[in-house]
């Protein structure tokens, strides 16, 4: 979890001493030697948490892969039936010069941290991510609301640390709906749930830039590493076109890691 963190999963035993440590001037060849102790033998099952910047959550159908096939240059399968996606997916989001990964998993239904369905096995991936973008179909009304807090269950189910993660939402389908109709869903959401909502449509590319420009402007890598650097480190910033005193005409330069600054 941390850059060069290490951990000792099996101890190696204790090598013993030969008969040759124990000569002396009056036993030039001891008969006697030392035994090891035998070091731990186990087998181990190592999981990959796949990180990535967002995690794309919703039901089946709701709608993900149509929104990543325009949030990305990706081309997952998109079919009028549920489960199209079956195993988890990264893509790369690369707008405005940034880039950030958003992942995508299989469509979530009740009882999933249960081991119902597909999306058990790629629950703990999301758990490495910034931030949950949550995609609910806005056609669907007054069930919206519903599918919500069964997903919003079944993340609090499986980890205490999703159901504290930020959380973003996005109410796809948008152009199959009046105007007054989606203003009444997202004035009724926001009463019962205070988070950040878009209403986007992926057919007809309604918010779907200002969703991207969201993205990336709070949850790109560079905006996060950045923001983690300048919590430890004070940083100064020089115009190096600056004649005045107060620039200095040497520098000592420090590479650090992958960090960027613009």
């Amino acid at each position: 979890t941390e850059h060069g963190e290490e951990r000792i999963l099996a101890q190696g035993g204790k090598g013993g001493l030969g008969n040759w440590h124990f000569r002396s001037s009056t036993n030039q060849t001891p008969r006697y030697s030392q035994p090891g102790m035998p070091s731990t033998e186990l087998d181990v099952i190592l999981e990959l948490k796949v990180l990535a910047d967002v995690g794309l959550v919703g039901f089946p159908n709701a709608g993900k892969s149509t929104l990543l096939s325009v949030l990305t240059s990706a081309k997952p399968k998109i079919a009028d039936y549920p489960f199209t996606t079956l195993t988890p997916n990264l893509w790369v989001l690369d707008h405005k010069g940034k880039s950030l990964v958003i992942e995508d998993v299989p469509g979530l239904i009740p009882w999933a941290s249960q081991w119902k369905g597909l999306w058990i096995e790629f629950l703990k991936h999301i758990e490495r991510t910034w931030v949950l973008l949550h995609l609910l179909d806005m056609y669907r009304m007054d069930q919206v609301f519903t599918d919500y807090t069964n997903i919003r269950k079944e993340l609090e189910y499986f980890s205490p640390d999703l159901a504290t993660k930020e959380e973003m939402i996005v109410f796809s389908k948008a152009d199959l709906l009046d105007s007054e109709m989606k203003e009444f869903i997202v004035s009724e959401f926001k009463k019962q749930f205070d988070k950040k909502v878009f209403v986007i449509s992926a057919a007809t590319w309604e918010w779907v830039e200002e969703l991207k420009d969201f993205l990336i402007d709070n949850y790109s890598k560079e905006k996060i590493l950045r923001e983690e650097w300048y919590q430890i480190k004070e940083v100064k910033i020089y115009d190096l076109k600056d004649d005045s005193e107060d620039v200095p005409k040497r520098f000592n330069l420090e590479y650090v890691e992958w960090h960027k600054f613009k």
